[in-house]
C-alpha cells in the first residue's frame, strides 16, 4: 500500500500532480523555459490552468519549443497556422502577445546578456516564501513585486503581462514558494 502525498492542489489529476510536484514552484533560469512559462501563463488569464497544461505540448510544438529567437521570427503564414491550429488556445490577441514578447526577450538578452538576470531581479535573485497559509483562498493574486514585473515589462513593450499573470509566472518559475501548509512540498522548504 503505498502512501498518499498530501498536496496544496494537483491530487485529482496525475499531470496536474506531476506539474506540481517537480516544476510549480521550483526555480528555473533557463531562458527558453521563462519564456514557455511567461507565454503559457498569458495564455491562461481566463481560463483553468489544466486546459493549458493538457495543450502544453502542442503548445511546445506550435511554438518551437518557445525558443524565443524563432517565436520573435514568426511571421503572417505563422500567425495564421496558429489561429487554425486546435491543439492550442485560439486567440489572436495572445499569439500576438506571445511572438512580440519573444522579440522582447531576445532584446532584453542583448541588453543584460539574459532574461533569466532580468527576471529574477524583481525578486532580488532569490525565492520569496510569503507567510504560510492553509487554504487557497488566502493566496495573494499579486504582490508589489508582480505589480513591478508587471510595469517594467509593459515598459520593455511586452503584451499580456498584467499582476496576476506576472504573479502566476512568479509561483511557476519559484520565484515565489506558495506550497502551502500540509503541502509535502512545504515540509521540504
Amino acid at each position: 500500500m503505498s502512501e498518499h502525498i498530501s498536496r496544496c492542489w494537483g491530487d485529482e489529476d496525475p499531470l496536474m500532480a506531476d506539474y506540481h510536484d517537480n516544476e510549480w514552484g521550483r526555480p528555473e533560469h533557463e531562458d527558453r523555459k521563462l519564456f514557455e512559462h511567461l507565454a503559457l501563463d498569458s495564455f491562461q488569464a481566463g481560463l483553468s490552468w489544466r486546459t493549458i497544461l493538457n495543450k502544453r505540448e502542442n503548445f511546445r510544438r506550435a511554438f518551437a519549443e518557445f525558443d524565443p529567437k524563432m517565436v520573435a521570427s514568426f511571421d503572417e503564414a505563422d500567425r495564421e497556422r496558429l489561429l487554425a491550429d486546435a491543439g492550442i488556445v485560439r486567440n489572436r490577441q495572445k499569439i500576438e502577445a506571445t511572438i512580440n514578447n519573444g522579440q522582447r526577450v531576445l532584446e532584453i538578452q542583448v541588453e543584460l546578456g539574459s532574461f533569466d538576470k532580468y527576471i529574477w531581479g524583481f525578486t532580488g535573485h532569490k525565492t520569496l516564501r510569503r507567510e504560510p497559509v492553509a487554504d487557497w483562498q488566502d493566496l495573494p493574486s499579486t504582490s508589489p513585486e508582480s505589480e513591478a514585473m508587471s510595469a517594467d515589462l509593459k515598459a520593455h513593450g511586452f503584451k499580456f503581462v498584467g499582476g496576476t499573470i506576472c504573479y502566476a509566472f512568479m509561483q511557476a518559475i519559484g520565484m515565489v514558494d506558495d506550497h502551502m501548509i500540509g503541502c509535502f512540498r512545504y515540509r521540504d522548504r
